[in-house]
Protein backbone atom coordinates (compact mmCIF):
# COMPACT_ATOMS: atom_id res chain seq x y z
CA UNK A 1 0.00 0.00 0.00
CA UNK A 2 1.39 3.39 -0.95
CA UNK A 3 -0.06 6.87 -0.78
CA UNK A 4 0.77 10.45 -1.63
CA UNK A 5 0.83 12.99 1.20
CA UNK A 6 0.43 16.12 -0.88
CA UNK A 7 -2.97 17.37 0.29
CA UNK A 8 -3.24 20.24 2.76
CA UNK A 9 -4.55 17.95 5.50
CA UNK A 10 -1.74 15.41 5.16
CA UNK A 11 0.89 18.12 4.65
CA UNK A 12 0.00 19.63 8.02
CA UNK A 13 -0.52 16.35 9.87
CA UNK A 14 1.84 14.79 12.35
CA UNK A 15 0.41 11.36 11.57
CA UNK A 16 -1.39 10.01 8.50
CA UNK A 17 -3.64 6.95 8.53
CA UNK A 18 -4.11 5.54 5.04
CA UNK A 19 -7.15 3.29 4.57
CA UNK A 20 -7.27 1.10 1.46
CA UNK A 21 -10.93 0.86 0.47
CA UNK A 22 -10.19 -1.44 -2.44
CA UNK A 23 -8.52 -3.90 -0.06
CA UNK A 24 -11.53 -3.82 2.28
CA UNK A 25 -13.82 -4.45 -0.69
CA UNK A 26 -11.60 -7.30 -1.89
CA UNK A 27 -11.65 -8.86 1.57
CA UNK A 28 -15.45 -8.68 1.58
CA UNK A 29 -15.63 -10.33 -1.85
CA UNK A 30 -13.32 -13.11 -0.74
CA UNK A 31 -15.42 -13.82 2.33
CA UNK A 32 -18.63 -13.65 0.29
CA UNK A 33 -17.20 -16.12 -2.22
CA UNK A 34 -16.32 -18.52 0.61
CA UNK A 35 -20.04 -18.64 1.38
CA UNK A 36 -21.04 -19.03 -2.25
CA UNK A 37 -18.90 -22.14 -2.51
CA UNK A 38 -21.24 -24.18 -0.30
CA UNK A 39 -23.78 -24.91 -3.02
CA UNK A 40 -26.74 -22.87 -1.78
CA UNK A 41 -27.28 -19.09 -1.65
CA UNK A 42 -25.40 -17.45 1.21
CA UNK A 43 -25.20 -13.70 1.61
CA UNK A 44 -22.36 -11.79 3.23
CA UNK A 45 -22.96 -8.88 5.59
CA UNK A 46 -20.45 -6.36 6.94
CA UNK A 47 -19.95 -5.49 10.59
CA UNK A 48 -19.21 -1.76 10.88
CA UNK A 49 -19.27 -1.34 14.65
CA UNK A 50 -16.62 0.79 16.38
CA UNK A 51 -16.46 3.08 13.34
CA UNK A 52 -15.75 0.12 11.04
CA UNK A 53 -12.99 -1.09 13.37
CA UNK A 54 -11.36 2.32 13.30
CA UNK A 55 -11.33 2.74 9.52
CA UNK A 56 -14.37 5.05 9.20
CA UNK A 57 -17.86 3.64 8.80
CA UNK A 58 -19.14 6.70 6.91
CA UNK A 59 -16.64 5.93 4.13
CA UNK A 60 -16.42 2.15 4.32
CA UNK A 61 -20.20 1.57 4.47
CA UNK A 62 -21.04 3.20 1.11
CA UNK A 63 -18.00 1.55 -0.51
CA UNK A 64 -19.16 -1.91 0.56
CA UNK A 65 -22.74 -1.11 -0.46
CA UNK A 66 -21.44 -0.21 -3.91
CA UNK A 67 -19.57 -3.53 -3.93
CA UNK A 68 -22.86 -5.37 -3.37
CA UNK A 69 -23.12 -5.71 0.42
CA UNK A 70 -26.80 -5.64 1.43
CA UNK A 71 -26.67 -6.18 5.22
CA UNK A 72 -24.83 -4.14 7.85
CA UNK A 73 -24.35 -4.62 11.60
CA UNK A 74 -23.44 -2.01 14.20
CA UNK A 75 -23.30 -2.17 18.00
CA UNK A 76 -25.09 1.01 19.09
CA UNK A 77 -28.17 2.78 17.82
CA UNK A 78 -26.16 6.00 17.30
CA UNK A 79 -23.83 4.08 15.00
CA UNK A 80 -26.89 2.89 13.09
CA UNK A 81 -28.33 6.40 12.75
CA UNK A 82 -25.02 7.72 11.43
CA UNK A 83 -24.68 4.84 8.98
CA UNK A 84 -28.24 5.25 7.73
CA UNK A 85 -27.33 8.76 6.56
CA UNK A 86 -24.83 7.30 4.06
CA UNK A 87 -26.39 3.86 3.41
CA UNK A 88 -30.03 4.72 2.72
CA UNK A 89 -31.44 1.40 1.57
CA UNK A 90 -29.78 -1.67 3.12
CA UNK A 91 -30.93 -3.25 6.39
CA UNK A 92 -28.91 -2.05 9.39
CA UNK A 93 -29.02 -4.27 12.47
CA UNK A 94 -28.20 -2.95 15.96
CA UNK A 95 -26.50 -5.69 17.96
CA UNK A 96 -26.89 -4.18 21.42
CA UNK A 97 -30.65 -4.42 21.07
CA UNK A 98 -33.58 -2.24 22.02
CA UNK A 99 -32.92 0.19 24.85
CA UNK A 100 -35.96 1.54 26.68
CA UNK A 101 -37.84 4.29 24.86
CA UNK A 102 -35.74 4.04 21.68
CA UNK A 103 -38.49 2.41 19.59
CA UNK A 104 -39.35 5.72 17.81
CA UNK A 105 -35.69 6.19 16.87
CA UNK A 106 -35.45 2.70 15.37
CA UNK A 107 -38.61 3.29 13.35
CA UNK A 108 -37.66 6.80 12.22
CA UNK A 109 -34.26 5.72 10.92
CA UNK A 110 -35.31 2.35 9.56
CA UNK A 111 -33.07 0.36 11.90
CA UNK A 112 -33.65 -3.23 12.99
CA UNK A 113 -32.99 -4.17 16.63
CA UNK A 114 -31.30 -7.43 17.48
CA UNK A 115 -33.66 -8.57 20.23
CA UNK A 116 -31.81 -10.20 23.11
CA UNK A 117 -34.57 -11.10 25.58
CA UNK A 118 -38.34 -11.32 25.95
CA UNK A 119 -38.68 -7.83 27.41
CA UNK A 120 -37.17 -6.32 24.24
CA UNK A 121 -39.37 -8.55 22.11
CA UNK A 122 -42.48 -7.40 23.93
CA UNK A 123 -41.50 -3.74 23.62
CA UNK A 124 -40.81 -4.07 19.89
CA UNK A 125 -44.07 -5.90 19.30
CA UNK A 126 -45.92 -3.16 21.18
CA UNK A 127 -44.23 -0.62 18.91
CA UNK A 128 -45.49 -2.51 15.87
CA UNK A 129 -49.01 -2.25 17.26
CA UNK A 130 -48.64 1.48 17.96
CA UNK A 131 -47.35 2.18 14.48
CA UNK A 132 -49.89 -0.22 12.97
CA UNK A 133 -47.24 -1.79 10.76
CA UNK A 134 -45.07 -4.88 10.69
CA UNK A 135 -41.54 -4.24 11.98
CA UNK A 136 -38.43 -6.25 11.17
CA UNK A 137 -36.73 -8.02 14.07
CA UNK A 138 -33.68 -10.18 14.64
CA UNK A 139 -33.75 -12.85 17.36
CA UNK A 140 -30.39 -13.45 19.03
CA UNK A 141 -30.04 -16.85 20.70
CA UNK A 142 -27.28 -17.36 23.27
CA UNK A 143 -25.68 -20.69 22.46
CA UNK A 144 -22.75 -20.37 24.86
CA UNK A 145 -21.30 -16.84 24.90
CA UNK A 146 -23.39 -15.90 27.96
CA UNK A 147 -23.42 -12.19 27.18
CA UNK A 148 -26.45 -11.07 25.20
CA UNK A 149 -29.21 -13.18 23.73
CA UNK A 150 -32.20 -15.36 24.62
CA UNK A 151 -31.17 -18.05 27.07
CA UNK A 152 -32.47 -21.62 26.77
CA UNK A 153 -35.66 -21.02 28.77
CA UNK A 154 -36.65 -17.89 26.87
CA UNK A 155 -35.76 -19.54 23.57
CA UNK A 156 -38.12 -22.37 24.44
CA UNK A 157 -40.86 -19.85 25.17
CA UNK A 158 -40.46 -18.52 21.62
CA UNK A 159 -40.63 -22.00 20.17
CA UNK A 160 -43.76 -22.84 22.14
CA UNK A 161 -45.46 -19.49 21.70
CA UNK A 162 -44.86 -18.27 18.18
CA UNK A 163 -47.72 -15.83 18.65
CA UNK A 164 -45.31 -13.62 20.59
CA UNK A 165 -43.86 -12.66 17.20
CA UNK A 166 -47.21 -11.53 15.80
CA UNK A 167 -46.84 -8.14 14.14
CA UNK A 168 -43.12 -8.62 13.53
CA UNK A 169 -41.24 -9.78 10.44
CA UNK A 170 -38.57 -12.20 11.55
CA UNK A 171 -35.63 -10.94 9.49
CA UNK A 172 -32.99 -13.19 11.01
CA UNK A 173 -32.15 -15.76 13.68
CA UNK A 174 -28.58 -15.38 14.91
CA UNK A 175 -26.06 -16.50 17.48
CA UNK A 176 -22.40 -15.75 18.13
CA UNK A 177 -19.49 -18.18 18.23
CA UNK A 178 -17.20 -18.23 21.27
CA UNK A 179 -13.94 -19.77 19.98
CA UNK A 180 -14.29 -19.82 16.21
CA UNK A 181 -10.59 -18.94 15.83
CA UNK A 182 -9.83 -22.41 17.28
CA UNK A 183 -11.13 -24.88 14.66
CA UNK A 184 -10.44 -27.92 16.83
CA UNK A 185 -12.24 -26.63 19.91
CA UNK A 186 -15.33 -28.78 20.63
CA UNK A 187 -17.25 -25.71 21.82
CA UNK A 188 -17.78 -24.78 18.15
CA UNK A 189 -19.62 -28.00 17.43
CA UNK A 190 -21.67 -27.69 20.62
CA UNK A 191 -22.81 -24.21 19.67
CA UNK A 192 -23.59 -25.32 16.14
CA UNK A 193 -25.78 -28.13 17.47
CA UNK A 194 -27.69 -25.81 19.80
CA UNK A 195 -28.23 -23.25 17.06
CA UNK A 196 -29.39 -25.85 14.55
CA UNK A 197 -31.92 -27.15 17.04
CA UNK A 198 -33.39 -23.68 17.50
CA UNK A 199 -33.41 -22.88 13.76
CA UNK A 200 -35.24 -26.12 12.98
CA UNK A 201 -37.86 -25.24 15.59
CA UNK A 202 -38.38 -21.79 14.03
CA UNK A 203 -38.81 -22.54 10.32
CA UNK A 204 -39.07 -19.84 7.69
CA UNK A 205 -36.50 -17.32 8.89
CA UNK A 206 -32.93 -16.96 7.57
CA UNK A 207 -30.15 -17.75 10.02
CA UNK A 208 -26.66 -16.44 10.77
CA UNK A 209 -23.90 -17.90 12.93
CA UNK A 210 -20.51 -17.37 11.27
CA UNK A 211 -18.37 -14.40 12.22
CA UNK A 212 -14.99 -13.81 10.52
CA UNK A 213 -13.24 -16.91 11.85
CA UNK A 214 -16.48 -18.88 11.76
CA UNK A 215 -16.58 -18.57 7.98
CA UNK A 216 -13.41 -20.69 7.86
CA UNK A 217 -14.96 -23.45 10.00
CA UNK A 218 -16.72 -24.65 6.85
CA UNK A 219 -20.15 -24.68 5.22
CA UNK A 220 -21.94 -26.23 8.21
CA UNK A 221 -21.51 -22.88 9.95
CA UNK A 222 -22.55 -20.64 7.05
CA UNK A 223 -26.35 -20.89 7.12
CA UNK A 224 -27.88 -17.97 5.16
CA UNK A 225 -25.85 -14.91 6.15
CA UNK A 226 -22.17 -14.50 7.01
CA UNK A 227 -21.26 -11.75 9.50
CA UNK A 228 -17.57 -10.85 9.08
CA UNK A 229 -16.11 -7.95 10.98
CA UNK A 230 -12.41 -8.08 11.81
CA UNK A 231 -11.39 -9.97 8.66
CA UNK A 232 -12.81 -7.21 6.47
CA UNK A 233 -10.18 -4.87 7.86
CA UNK A 234 -7.25 -7.25 7.43
CA UNK A 235 -7.15 -8.87 10.87
CA UNK A 236 -6.14 -12.51 10.51
CA UNK A 237 -9.16 -14.81 11.07
CA UNK A 238 -6.79 -17.81 11.26
CA UNK A 239 -4.34 -17.13 14.12
CA UNK A 240 -1.14 -19.06 13.72
CA UNK A 241 -1.67 -19.48 9.98
CA UNK A 242 -0.89 -17.24 6.99
CA UNK A 243 -3.34 -14.36 6.83
CA UNK A 244 -5.72 -14.81 3.87
CA UNK A 245 -6.87 -11.19 4.09
CA UNK A 246 -5.33 -8.11 2.50
CA UNK A 247 -3.82 -5.40 4.67
CA UNK A 248 -6.10 -2.36 4.78
CA UNK A 249 -4.36 0.32 6.86
CA UNK A 250 -1.03 2.06 7.04
CA UNK A 251 0.05 4.54 9.72
CA UNK A 252 2.88 6.95 8.94
CA UNK A 253 4.10 9.38 11.60
CA UNK A 254 6.36 12.38 11.14
CA UNK A 255 9.64 12.99 12.92
CA UNK A 256 9.48 16.25 14.87
CA UNK A 257 13.06 16.52 16.10
CA UNK A 258 16.30 14.53 16.22
CA UNK A 259 19.04 14.94 18.81
CA UNK A 260 22.23 13.15 19.90
CA UNK A 261 22.67 12.22 23.55
CA UNK A 262 25.69 10.87 25.39
CA UNK A 263 25.99 7.42 26.91
CA UNK A 264 24.18 6.82 30.22
CA UNK A 265 21.51 9.46 29.57
CA UNK A 266 17.84 8.79 30.16
CA UNK A 267 14.98 9.42 27.71
CA UNK A 268 11.40 10.31 28.58
CA UNK A 269 9.27 10.32 31.71
CA UNK A 270 10.38 8.26 34.64
CA UNK A 271 13.89 7.74 33.21
CA UNK A 272 12.58 4.38 31.94
CA UNK A 273 15.31 4.02 29.28
CA UNK A 274 19.03 4.76 29.54
CA UNK A 275 21.47 4.95 26.64
CA UNK A 276 24.37 2.48 26.63
CA UNK A 277 26.29 4.52 24.06
CA UNK A 278 26.07 7.88 22.31
CA UNK A 279 22.62 7.68 20.71
CA UNK A 280 20.67 9.58 18.09
CA UNK A 281 17.09 9.96 19.30
CA UNK A 282 14.15 11.00 17.13
CA UNK A 283 10.83 12.18 18.56
CA UNK A 284 7.71 11.43 16.53
CA UNK A 285 4.17 12.88 16.60
CA UNK A 286 2.41 9.94 18.22
CA UNK A 287 1.23 9.07 21.69
CA UNK A 288 -1.28 7.24 23.85
CA UNK A 289 -3.88 9.88 22.97
CA UNK A 290 -3.63 8.44 19.46
CA UNK A 291 -4.14 4.84 20.52
CA UNK A 292 -0.45 3.95 20.83
CA UNK A 293 -0.60 2.17 24.15
CA UNK A 294 1.55 3.14 27.14
CA UNK A 295 2.56 -0.47 27.78
CA UNK A 296 4.54 -0.46 24.53
CA UNK A 297 7.40 1.15 26.48
CA UNK A 298 10.75 -0.36 25.41
CA UNK A 299 8.97 -3.21 23.58
CA UNK A 300 7.78 -1.94 20.21
CA UNK A 301 9.53 -0.87 17.04
CA UNK A 302 8.85 1.19 13.92
CA UNK A 303 10.45 1.25 10.47
CA UNK A 304 12.33 3.97 8.63
CA UNK A 305 13.39 3.33 5.04
CA UNK A 306 12.84 -0.38 5.65
CA UNK A 307 15.03 -0.45 8.76
CA UNK A 308 13.69 -1.75 12.08
CA UNK A 309 13.99 0.97 14.74
CA UNK A 310 13.30 0.43 18.47
CA UNK A 311 10.88 2.53 20.47
CA UNK A 312 12.66 3.77 23.61
CA UNK A 313 11.38 5.32 26.82
CA UNK A 314 7.83 5.79 28.00
CA UNK A 315 4.98 6.54 25.62
CA UNK A 316 3.75 10.08 26.25
CA UNK A 317 0.32 11.50 25.47
CA UNK A 318 1.55 13.11 22.26
CA UNK A 319 5.12 11.92 21.69
CA UNK A 320 7.15 8.75 21.20
CA UNK A 321 10.93 8.52 21.09
CA UNK A 322 12.88 6.11 18.89
CA UNK A 323 16.56 5.15 18.57
CA UNK A 324 17.70 6.09 15.05
CA UNK A 325 21.43 5.69 15.64
CA UNK A 326 21.70 3.05 12.90
CA UNK A 327 19.58 4.96 10.38
CA UNK A 328 21.22 7.31 7.84
CA UNK A 329 20.77 10.89 8.98
CA UNK A 330 19.16 11.85 5.69
CA UNK A 331 16.31 9.39 6.33
CA UNK A 332 15.35 10.80 9.72
CA UNK A 333 15.32 14.54 9.29
CA UNK A 334 12.40 16.50 10.78
CA UNK A 335 9.33 15.99 8.61
CA UNK A 336 10.36 12.52 7.42
CA UNK A 337 7.82 9.77 8.03
CA UNK A 338 8.11 6.63 10.13
CA UNK A 339 6.02 3.52 9.40
CA UNK A 340 4.17 2.47 12.55
CA UNK A 341 1.66 0.13 10.86
CA UNK A 342 2.01 -1.13 7.33
CA UNK A 343 4.21 -3.37 5.24
CA UNK A 344 6.60 -4.26 8.07
CA UNK A 345 4.36 -4.13 11.15
CA UNK A 346 0.82 -5.50 11.14
CA UNK A 347 -1.89 -4.88 13.71
CA UNK A 348 -1.18 -8.40 14.99
CA UNK A 349 2.52 -7.54 15.42
CA UNK A 350 1.74 -4.41 17.39
CA UNK A 351 -0.85 -6.30 19.43
CA UNK A 352 1.76 -8.89 20.41
CA UNK A 353 4.02 -6.12 21.71
CA UNK A 354 1.13 -4.48 23.56
CA UNK A 355 -0.09 -7.81 24.98
CA UNK A 356 -3.55 -7.35 23.53
CA UNK A 357 -5.29 -8.33 20.30
CA UNK A 358 -5.47 -6.74 16.87
CA UNK A 359 -9.09 -5.75 17.44
CA UNK A 360 -8.03 -3.34 20.18
CA UNK A 361 -5.20 -1.95 18.06
CA UNK A 362 -7.56 -1.21 15.17
CA UNK A 363 -10.43 0.23 17.18
CA UNK A 364 -8.03 2.51 19.09
CA UNK A 365 -6.77 4.22 15.93
CA UNK A 366 -6.68 7.88 16.85
CA UNK A 367 -9.05 10.67 15.91
CA UNK A 368 -6.14 13.08 15.47
CA UNK A 369 -4.68 11.33 12.46
CA UNK A 370 -5.19 12.83 9.04
CA UNK A 371 -7.22 10.24 7.19
CA UNK A 372 -6.33 9.39 3.62
CA UNK A 373 -8.58 7.00 1.67
CA UNK A 374 -7.28 5.27 -1.41
CA UNK A 375 -9.27 3.08 -3.77
CA UNK A 376 -7.09 1.66 -6.52
CA UNK A 377 -9.32 -1.13 -7.80
CA UNK A 378 -6.66 -2.33 -10.22
CA UNK A 379 -4.52 -3.49 -7.27
CA UNK A 380 -7.19 -4.79 -4.93
CA UNK A 381 -6.81 -8.55 -5.28
CA UNK A 382 -9.61 -10.98 -6.15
Amino acid sequence: MSASFDSDATRRAGAILTVDLAAIAANWRGLRDAGRAVGHPVECAAVLKADAYGTGAAIVGPRLAAEGCRHFFVAHIEEGIALRAVVPDAPIYVLNGLLANTEPDFVEHGLTPVLNELGQLNAWRAAAQRYNRALDAVIHIDTGMHRLGFGPEEAQVLINERGRLRGLRLALLMSHLVVSEEPGNPVNGEQLSRFRTFVRAMPGAPASLANSSGIFLGPDYHFDLLRPGAALYGINPLPGQPNPMLSTVRLDVRILQTRVIDALQTVGYGAAWRSARPTRVATIALGYADGYFRNLVNRAHVHIAGRRVPVIGRISMDLVTIDVTEVPETACLPGATVEVLGEHTTAEDLADHARTNAYEIMTALGRRYARLYIDDRSESGP
